[in-house]
């Protein structure tokens, strides 16, 4: 498993409930919504494991609706504690975001920094 996928599971539950707080969506709808946000590798086979986890947890519900063109499809709603899961992740994220974005800053200042001292 890459290196960027390690770090996306940890972090894509937070990604859908935060696309479901904004409005219901079915899986197909959400997989887009992902990939429109720039996470462009998240499959929709990733996507319904993540749905069914966070709807066992009792963080999203889903619910069949008719659909325009085609067979019912389930859409998906945060519930309360899916809102609160999600202020939770933000916190945290929030907490880790930080000093790592600012550590890696740092790491390509000493890069440039060497960089320019191999120059002279």
């Amino acid at each position: 498993m890459s290196v960027r996928s390690q770090l996306l599971k940890g972090v894509l539950d937070g990604c859908v409930l935060s696309i479901i707080e904004k409005e219901n969506v079915y899986g197909y709808e959400l997989s887009k919504k992902l990939q429109d946000a720039g996470l462009g590798d998240v499959s929709e086979g990733t996507i319904y494991p993540v749905l069914l986890r966070l709807q066992k947890n009792g963080y999203i519900r889903g619910e069949m609706r008719p659909s325009e063109s085609g067979p019912n499809r389930k859409y998906y709603s945060l519930t309360d504690e899916g809102c609160a899961a999600l202020n939770e992740l933000a916190q945290e994220w929030a907490h880790i975001a930080g000093p790592v974005t600012a550590l890696m800053r740092r790491r390509q200042a000493d890069d440039s920094f060497e960089a320019i001292n191999r120059g002279k």
